[in-house]
């Protein structure tokens, strides 16, 4: 699942300049951290962001459990990194 989820967030329109995909679920795919960083995500609201992240993944979230993600631009994510580590 998560290799799947990686590829179709690589591969989407959001075009990610940063992806980070970490399994939480102790290896059984049902749920899962998210950050994910694009340029696309400029003036959007963080809603709308978190929708167009869903509407890639739709089909994967009806068998996961939980995912919880981060949309930020490249500005913001230059801001966060440092917490990421």
């Amino acid at each position: 699942m998560e290799e799947m989820l990686r590829d179709k967030l690589s591969k989407s329109d959001l075009g990610p300049t940063f992806l980070s995909l970490v399994d939480e679920s102790d290896g059984c795919g049902s749920k899962f951290a998210c950050v994910i960083v694009s340029s696309k995500f400029e003036g959007m609201p963080i809603i709308d962001r978190q929708r167009a992240v869903n509407d890639i993944i739709s089909v994967e979230m009806q068998q996961i459990h939980a995912f919880s993600m981060k949309t930020w631009t490249p500005t913001q994510y230059e801001k966060k990194k440092s917490s990421l580590a």
